[in-house]
């Protein structure tokens, strides 16, 4: 209950803002701090600061927020599973493209097996293997 209450609040929010998220933060945390109280004020401007340094738009902290607010659910294992094997799926087709740009060749489809068996057989950083597939391509092609 806690959760649609919350989404209907953001609905809301949603209609009067202009020009991003930022303009509605101070209502957010007037409603959710001093009206409903389920959070600190400290904690509600960390889960702001963390969604700022991530990569992404700015409302990704509404996410944080919910999660703070409902706490983990019984769903999230099984969403979680549900669409893992959705990622895997997607994955193997940005893989596709990627490897066949015109036609298939052989070079491509070397870097990108390479590539995915470095992934899953080492602790390697998936960017150090971007960055050594880039080198082969430039070699191979």
């Amino acid at each position: 209950m806690t959760l649609i209450e919350l989404g209907l609040y953001f609905a809301l929010l949603s209609l009067l803002t202009f020009g991003g998220v930022s303009s509605v933060i101070p209502e957010m945390q007037r409603y959710i701090v001093d009206v409903k109280g389920w959070t600190t004020a400290a904690d509600f401007m960390h889960l702001v600061a963390v969604a700022q340094a991530a990569p992404g738009p700015n409302v990704l902290f509404t996410s944080l927020i919910g999660y703070g607010v409902a706490g983990d659910s019984p769903w999230r294992n099984i969403i979680r599973r549900a669409l893992a094997p959705v990622v895997v799926g997607l994955t193997f087709a940005g893989g596709y493209i990627i490897a066949t740009p015109h036609t298939p060749d052989w070079r491509l489809w070397l870097i990108a097996l390479a590539t995915a068996a470095g992934v899953l057989r080492t602790r390697v950083s998936p960017l150090w293997l971007l960055a050594g597939g880039a080198v082969l391509g430039g070699l191979l092609l």
